[in-house]
């Protein structure tokens, strides 16, 4: 059964589900559906968006310590392939996860304590593109043996203005797994933006 979480609700992954070591995290988001006006008059439209997912491994302080701890689409594992990025996908269309990242939990170093889970928009600034184009934006966290879904968190906020969300962590506590729903949005035009809080 899945557990519905709202920001800043904190969930134990793995404390209530024995043998629990694999998961996968999904992201998924639509494009907004905007009026375009014409000489022929207006017809609607999805907006033409990129948004990508990246994940941000981090020690108990809370800081990257290796900069092949940011895995995005152009580093799609951490150096020990413990966490593994989908890949790239830029438009958002369709149904279901637009990225995935699977984590096998009992293979991530004993140095990392959470795993940060963020989403930006490629070429922001040039397009004059924020997330208040974005729709249906949520992260799911699946069992990696049978793809149940767990824990499900839908960013409902109204992220105007905002080029980059922090929409998650999976983190140790007390020799268990994990999920805070954060959901905050900043203006970090890029990933290396993004990275730079965690330094």
């Amino acid at each position: 059964m899945t557990i519905s979480l709202v920001k800043g609700q904190k969930i134990d992954l793995t404390k209530g589900n024995a043998g629990l070591s694999k998961v996968v995290v999904g992201l998924g988001w639509d494009p907004a559906v905007v009026e375009k006006k014409g000489f022929f008059g207006s017809k609607k439209s999805a907006v033409e968006i990129d948004c990508d997912a990246s994940v941000i491994l981090l020690d108990e302080k809370g800081r990257i310590t290796n900069q092949k701890h940011v895995i995005y689409f152009a580093n799609l594992q951490s150096p020990d392939g413990s966490v593994v990025h989908s890949g790239d996908n830029r438009t958002g269309d369709g149904d279901g996860d637009d990225e995935t990242i699977s984590i096998n939990l009992g293979q991530v170093p004993a140095d990392v304590s959470k795993i940060a889970f963020v989403v930006n928009i490629y070429d922001c600034v040039n397009r004059k593109q924020d997330f208040g184009l974005i729709q249906s934006a949520y992260i799911r966290v699946l069992n990696g043996a049978n793809q149940q879904e767990l824990v499900k968190f839908n960013l409902t906020d109204d992220y105007s203005g905002k080029s980059s969300l922090i929409v998650g962590e999976i983190y140790r506590h007390g020799g268990e797994w994990k999920f805070s729903a954060i959901g905050e949005g900043s203006t970090d035009t890029t990933i290396g933006q993004l990275v730079k809080r965690y330094q």
